[in-house]
């Protein structure tokens, strides 16, 4: 087996096995909020930083927990955190202070009883797989990190419909260096 069709086969599964009133609610819950703010560490922080663009290509009020120019977590704001093990300590903090100012807190773990998972509304359950296999054809955190950024991809699309947003309108909001 190759490692390209091996890392296809395990982010297939992985994106499968995603309840699917859990992606329900998680997209319910994006299109209520009037500020959404996003953090990972590392790899996870930048596959957050990805879905952050195409919210704001969306026409929605996102920020990335962290840069110069995010404003403070309120109430009635969305704070979602991407974290492979649930320990990393930024994310738990993160969660833990959003979550005291009021606002809705949705982890997307691989370990449900992880301590950010524990100081989440709600958790987007990730499976992650560590065998030999995927030591040898996805190292570390790989096959979390793109199951993860093909999940929030693949709501792009509903977001759009309910959102009543095409591929035009989202290009106007698309940067654009002169």
């Amino acid at each position: 087996m190759n490692s390209l069709d091996y890392i296809l086969g395990k982010i297939k599964d992985a994106v499968s096995s995603i309840d699917p009133s859990s992606v329900e609610k998680f997209i319910e819950t994006i299109l209520e909020s009037k500020t959404i703010f996003i953090y990972g560490s590392g790899r996870s922080g930048l596959v957050g930083q990805f879905f952050a663009v195409r919210l704001v290509q969306l026409g929605l009020d996102v920020h990335f927990v962290g840069d110069m120019t995010t404003p403070i977590i309120g109430k009635n704001d969305l704070t979602i955190i991407i974290s492979r093990t649930g320990e990393t300590m930024s994310g738990v903090q993160t969660a833990n202070i959003a979550r005291r100012v009021g606002s809705s807190v949705i982890s997307i773990t691989s370990y449900r009883s992880s301590k950010l998972a524990h100081a989440s509304n709600m958790i987007i359950d990730i499976p992650f797989y560590s065998d030999h296999e995927s030591s040898e054809h996805a190292p570390m955190g790989t096959l979390f990190e793109d199951s993860v950024n093909i999940f929030l991809d693949s709501i792009i699309p509903t977001l759009m419909k309910r959102l009543n947003m095409n591929e035009q309108a989202m290009r106007k909001r698309h940067a654009i260096w002169v």
